[in-house]
């Protein structure tokens, strides 16, 4: 759990680059551990080929030596009576004498074991060996004489070598000569074949750890690359963000400061010229009334009907402000009040049309929505010279949409090119993207058209109470 709230706590970078790099370093560690299988693989069946080969030289080379012992003693061997001792002498002598190499000798053993020719180990000769085993266990010449009645074949065994008395693997080659039933064999010490196989096993166990060792510096480039070019691309976008936050806040500003400087020339246009019109008529009231002028009472009546303009003006003022409509009635009926205010102040013909939402609209949206058809009335109003006006109001089945449209000459050629932007169409497009909608504006020569639409995330289930009250409406 302490891992997982950690790992909730990293910044946006760290979980973006750790998006970047596990995938990354998955996708190498597998081709990383197939490349190690298939390359371990292709060298195991290399090696066993080597192997193969080596030995296959070898027993080549033992029927070399078994063929020219056979040219040496076989006619003594075919031509002999039967158990002839002078025809054995003479073959063993010849077997004797085959002596090859630094370790290369022939051997030859009765069918009961005993030992008759091993001339690099002179001390076994005329002894029964019968129950000889290397270490490993394996009856070393009972296995020849078995080899040797089956009609010759190879035997793999330990055998001592000559040269330094251990125990060396060695390849045998066992062939008999029945008439006498002996088995004669010569045999190679293979420990060079197995030192050549080592070294290739070594080897590719470090070819394996090479290729291990490349793939894991790829990686590590790789992820410093990844690093590095998150690192480029999260300073740059933080300075991107930094920028656009320093102009959102500076719109802020802006937009606090036209809104402060809007109420002032209200304040100061309207309610202070009727607050002041109100004192001068109290105070010709007052001095006519002192003065026992009968007309005291009319002075005061234009200076009640004053205060009245003025109390109007400030409902007006904080409607426009904050409409209670919008929080008591809703937005169709505050968007309604609002066209109407408007075509009375303005004088410009107005139509307004909607439908009734089965949902209801969240607080921000219907904020949103008054907001965009206050700023899009105030530059009709002031720039876009029309004489009608179409507002429409309605919910569809993904969202809400406010529809606005003027007859005026339409929007500049440097806002339809996007040049140039107000602050005030700034504010519109920013108020429906915090709210993950659209604003489509089109305008042209006869006219402007601006379109807000807000998903249907944004639209809220009636409860119980409203739905029977709707029901019951229905019914009515």
């Amino acid at each position: 759990m302490a891992r997982f709230f950690s790992l909730r706590r990293l910044s946006y970078g760290q979980k973006l680059f750790l998006l970047a790099t596990l995938p990354l370093i998955l996708a190498v560690s597998a081709i990383a551990l197939m490349v190690a299988q298939q390359s371990r693989a292709l060298a195991e069946r290399e090696i066993a080929t080597l192997e193969q080969r080596l030995l296959a030289a070898k027993k080549q080379e033992l029927r070399n030596y078994v063929t020219q012992a056979r040219n040496g003693f076989y006619a003594t061997y075919n031509s002999a009576p039967y158990n002839s001792e002078d025809a054995q002498t003479k073959v063993l002598q010849i077997l004797a004498a085959m002596i090859y190499g630094d370790e290369g000798f022939f051997f030859v053993y009765t069918f009961d074991g005993t030992n008759l020719v091993s001339p690099r180990q002179t001390d076994m000769i005329n002894q029964n060996w019968w129950d000889l085993t290397d270490s490993e266990g394996t009856p070393v010449v009972r296995d020849f004489i078995e080899t040797a009645r089956q009609g010759g074949g190879w035997v793999e065994h330990l055998w001592p070598k000559p040269s330094t008395g251990e125990e060396e693997r060695m390849l045998t080659y066992v062939t008999s000569l029945p008439q006498w039933q002996w088995a004669i064999g010569t045999g190679v010490f293979i420990d060079d074949v197995l030192d050549t196989v080592a070294a290739s096993q070594t080897e590719m166990r470090q070819r394996v750890r090479r290729t291990f060792l490349y793939i894991g510096a790829i990686t590590l480039i790789a992820l410093m690359a990844v690093f590095a070019s998150g690192m480029v691309i999260n300073i740059r976008e933080r300075r991107l963000a930094d920028a656009k936050l320093k102009r959102l806040t500076q719109r802020v500003f802006d937009a606090q400061e036209e809104e402060r400087g809007r109420v002032a020339r209200e304040l100061h246009d309207g309610i202070s010229q009727l607050l002041v019109g109100v004192r001068y008529a109290l105070d010709a009231a007052k001095r006519r009334m002192a003065a026992g002028d009968p007309r005291a009472g009319e002075t005061l009546d234009k200076g009640m009907q004053s205060l009245g303009d003025a109390i109007q003006e400030v409902r007006r003022i904080s409607r426009d402000l904050r409409p209670g409509a919008l929080d008591d009635l809703g937005l169709g009926p505050a968007i309604k009040t609002l066209v109407e205010d408007f075509g009375s102040r303005t004088g410009i013909e107005t139509a307004f049309s909607t439908v009734v939402f089965r949902n209801r609209l969240d607080k921000d949206s219907k904020i949103a929505l008054y907001r965009i058809a206050q700023e899009a009335l105030t530059n009709i109003e002031r720039h876009s010279g029309a004489t009608k006006i179409e507002v429409d109001v309605r919910g569809t089945r993904t969202g809400a949409r406010l529809h606005i449209a003027d007859n005026g000459h339409g929007l500049s050629a440097e806002v339809r090119e996007g040049r140039s932007t107000g602050l005030g169409l700034r504010n519109m497009q920013e108020r429906v993207e915090q709210l993950d909608g659209t604003l489509d504006i089109r305008s042209g020569p006869k006219g402007t058209e601006i379109t807000a639409f807000v998903p249907l995330s944004h639209l809220l289930e009636p409860n119980r109470d409203e739905a029977r009250q709707e029901k019951g409406k229905d019914a009515t």
